[in-house]
C-alpha cells in the first residue's frame, strides 16, 4: 500500500467572504449558505466565517448569526468564527454567544479569534490600530478564563470589566476549540503558545507569511513551554487560495470571472497587499502560481502546493481553500469538487487501499482467469458426461 503524501489530513474553506461591490448582497450570502452545504455535500472538513464591518467586500458582520444559519443546512462540517475580532466584543457577550452555538451546532462551533483586520473597522469604533492586538490578548485570557474554569472570574482593563463573571451554560460536552489567527506578526503564535490554543496562518502562502511558517511555530512551542501549556501541529490551520479545473488553461479561462476584482480589492481597498501588483488578467494568472502565493491550475498542482507547505511548515493538519470568487458559481463549485474528488484523499489515504486492490487484481488477473476458465470448463464436462454425451458434443 502507498504511503500517504506528507501534509494534513483535514481539509476546509476560510471564507471572508469576498464578493466585489455592486452584486447584490443577499444573493450572494445565500451563496456563501449554498456552497458550505455543498462542501458538507463533499466531505470537507471545517469552514471559517469572517467579520468585517467596511470596505464593501466582506459583508458578513457576526460570524456567529452566520454559522447559526449555516448549521441548519449542514450535517457533519463543523463551522468556526474565521475569526471574531476580539476588540469588538465584550469577552463575556462573545463567549457566551460561541458557548449557546456550540450547543445549536452539537459541539460543531470553533472560536477563532483575531485582532481585526481592516484599520477601517477599528477607525469606525474609535479603536487605535496599535492596541489592537494588545486588546485581543487581554480579551482571549479573559474568555478561555470563562471557557475553561468554574471559578467567577474578575479583572478590568481599560477597555473592558469582568465581576464575579461566570457562563451559566457550559460549552456543549465542556469543549469549545479556539484558535488564534496570525499573518506575518508574532503576536497570534505568541499568544495561542501561551493559552494552549490552535493557530490559524492566514497569511501561510504570501512570501512574507511562507517565510515565517517555521520562525511561527517556534515561537509557539517556546511560549507555550515558558507558560506550561499544550500545544500540537494537528491543531495548526494553513490558508491558502486555489482554483481547479481539469486542465490549467480551464483553470485561467474559468478566473477571468473575478480574479481582476479580487485583486483590486487588495491593491486598492484593503490594507493587507497580499495581491501580486499585476492587471493583465494572463500575468496574474502566471504570478500568482510562479509566487506560490495560489495554485490556478489542476488538482495534480494543488497537492504540489500543500506539499510545499508541509515541508516549510514542518507539518501541520489543515489546510484551509481561500474562499473567492474568482470563477462563476458553477466553476467554483467544481474546482471544490475536484479538490475533494482527486486531491484530499492523496493525504488522508483514502483512496489507496482501493488502488493496491485494482493493483494486485490486475498483477494476478491471468492467474484468476485461468483458474476461472478451468472452474467453466469443468462445469461443462460435468454437464455433458451427466447427459450423457461429451463437452465437444
Amino acid at each position: 500500500m502507498s504511503t500517504p503524501a506528507p501534509g494534513p489530513r483535514r481539509f476546509g474553506i476560510f471564507l471572508a467572504p469576498f464578493h466585489p461591490a455592486g452584486q447584490n448582497p443577499t444573493l450572494a450570502l445565500e451563496r456563501d449558505l449554498d456552497l458550505i452545504a455543498h462542501l458538507d455535500a463533499l466531505g470537507f472538513d471545517e469552514a471559517w466565517i469572517g467579520e468585517h464591518h467596511s470596505a464593501g467586500f466582506e459583508i458578513i458582520a457576526s460570524p456567529e448569526v452566520f454559522i447559526a444559519a449555516a448549521a441548519e443546512r449542514t450535517r457533519h462540517i463543523r463551522l468556526g468564527t474565521g475569526v471574531s475580532s476580539l476588540p469588538y466584543h465584550h469577552p463575556l457577550m462573545l463567549a457566551d454567544r460561541m458557548v449557546l452555538l456550540s450547543h445549536l451546532t452539537r459541539g460543531r462551533v470553533m472560536l477563532g479569534a483575531g485582532p481585526g483586520a481592516l484599520p477601517s473597522d477599528a477607525h469606525m469604533m474609535g479603536i487605535e490600530v496599535a492596541r489592537q492586538r494588545d486588546m485581543m490578548e487581554e480579551s482571549l485570557e479573559a474568555i478561555l478564563a470563562l471557557l475553561r474554569g468554574d471559578e467567577p472570574v474578575t479583572r478590568k482593563t481599560d477597555w473592558f470589566e469582568l465581576r464575579d463573571a461566570r457562563l451559566q451554560l457550559r460549552p456543549y460536552r465542556d469543549e469549545l476549540e479556539v484558535a488564534v489567527a496570525a499573518m506575518v506578526s508574532p503576536s497570534g503564535p505568541r499568544a495561542a503558545g501561551r493559552f494552549g490554543c490552535g493557530l490559524l496562518s492566514l497569511g501561510a502562502t504570501q512570501t512574507a507569511g511562507f517565510d515565517a511558517l517555521g520562525y511561527h511555530w517556534g515561537i509557539l512551542e517556546e511560549r507555550a513551554a515558558a507558560f506550561g501549556t499544550a500545544v500540537d501541529r494537528s491543531a495548526w490551520r494553513l490558508v491558502g487560495p486555489m482554483h481547479l479545473a481539469d486542465t490549467r488553461e480551464q483553470a485561467a479561462r474559468d478566473v477571468e470571472f473575478g480574479l481582476a476584482d479580487w485583486i483590486a480589492y487588495f491593491q486598492k481597498v484593503a490594507a493587507l497587499p497580499i495581491a501580486p501588483d499585476e492587471a493583465d488578467p494572463g500575468a496574474l494568472v502566471e504570478a500568482i502560481n510562479a509566487t506560490g502565493f495560489g495554485v490556478i491550475g489542476t488538482p495534480d498542482d494543488a497537492i504540489v502546493q500543500i506539499e510545499r507547505l508541509a515541508a516549510q511548515s514542518g507539518g501541520f493538519g489543515t489546510y484551509l481553500l481561500m474562499g473567492h470568487e474568482w470563477a462563476d458559481t458553477a466553476q467554483t463549485r467544481r474546482s471544490y469538487e475536484l479538490f475533494a474528488r482527486y486531491v484530499a484523499p492523496r493525504f488522508q489515504d483514502s483512496a489507496a487501499g482501493l488502488t493496491a486492490s485494482r493493483d494486485w487484481a490486475a498483477e494476478n488477473r491471468p492467474e484468476f482467469i485461468g483458474a476461472t476458465t478451468d472452474a467453466i470448463m469443468a462445469k461443462v464436462q460435468q454437464q455433458a458426461e451427466e447427459s450423457g454425451g461429451t463437452a465437444s458434443e
